[in-house]
């Protein structure tokens, strides 16, 4: 029994196992000192009344005070209600062109359509920002309200009017997100079985079936990847805001999103406490939300 174990020992910490741990080593230093330090040290600062550079130990006092400020929870359902519409209408709305794309019968158009719809991703957010700032501006300068004033229509201020701020945001999102996703599903698309759709039109299905019962339903899981990672990319939503609004998030604090408000008590009110403790509700909010789309997904596959 101890040879066997001894032996085993040897195994393991043979040469060849040491040249490979010495490989992987600056992978996981590097994760360790920069993903999971970072995430171990915000915690315990959540826990904290601190600058950042010193504090004292307080408990949950962080957490009950974020609960109770009714600002957070107004970023938070901002964050959400912004989200849910990025999400929503920019998943569908690359998919019907992904899926119109797809139907083209040359491919050097098929390409051009993708490089056409490919290139707003490519722009950062701040150039992206500053662009609908002029298409935008709220009186006949903008672009959009000297379309509007050709037809009689008064100028709106679509970054300044409280009922049309967060839906702006929207839009310039899914400008910006649109090519990405497109090009998704057209990977997607394109491994979907041809004998699939053979099948559906021996059976005598037209396009518009094949595509309901067929192309949707095989790329259930495509939709579930997309939906998860826009739902996190919404809930992380910082810069196109903060550029747009400001810090406070005007107007009116319409667009102050979860993490603009973790920002704001993190560098502008030095309270690191608060902002790490909102920082970890934010996260469990978008595990939760993770952890439910997922379980929904599963028993709807059952």
């Amino acid at each position: 029994m101890e040879e066997s174990i001894s032996v085993r020992k040897k195994k393991f910490f043979s040469q060849k196992d040491w040249t490979g741990y010495m490989f992987v080593a600056p992978l996981v230093i590097g994760v360790l000192i920069f993903a999971i330090y970072p995430m171990v040290a915000a915690l315990l600062m959540s826990f904290q009344r601190t600058n950042g550079l010193s504090g004292t130990w307080v408990g949950l006092d962080n957490y009950i005070r974020v609960l109770l400020d009714s600002t957070f929870w107004d970023s938070l359902l901002n964050t959400l209600y912004m989200g849910f519409l990025s999400v929503v209408l920019g998943i569908w709305l690359s998919f019907i062109l992904a899926s119109l794309i797809n139907g083209l019968p040359w491919t050097s158009w098929k390409n051009l359509f993708k490089s056409v719809y490919f290139l707003p991703n490519v722009v950062s957010a701040v150039a992206t920002s500053i662009l609908f700032s002029f298409l935008f501006y709220p009186d006949e300068k903008g672009l959009l309200n000297f379309l509007l004033g050709l037809f009689g229509a008064d100028p709106i201020g679509w970054f300044t009017n409280p009922s049309f701020a967060q839906n702006s945001i929207v839009l310039m999102s899914l400008w910006g997100a649109l090519g990405y996703n497109t090009i998704i599903f057209l990977a997607a698309l394109q491994s979907v079985p041809r004998d699939l759709y053979e099948a559906a039109e021996v059976d005598g299905a037209g396009s518009l079936k094949k595509w309901w019962y067929i192309t949707i339903p095989y790329l259930r899981p495509i939709f579930l990847f997309m939906i998860i990672m826009g739902t996190i990319g919404g809930m992380k939503r910082f810069t196109d805001v903060w550029l747009i609004g400001g810090t406070a998030g005007n107007p009116a604090g319409t667009l102050l999103t979860s993490v603009l408000y973790i920002y704001r008590n993190a560098f502008l009110a030095s309270q690191m406490g608060i902002a790490t403790a909102a920082s970890y509700l934010l996260f469990l909010t978008i595990l939760i939300m993770t952890v439910l789309m997922l379980k929904l997904n599963r028993r709807d596959t059952i």
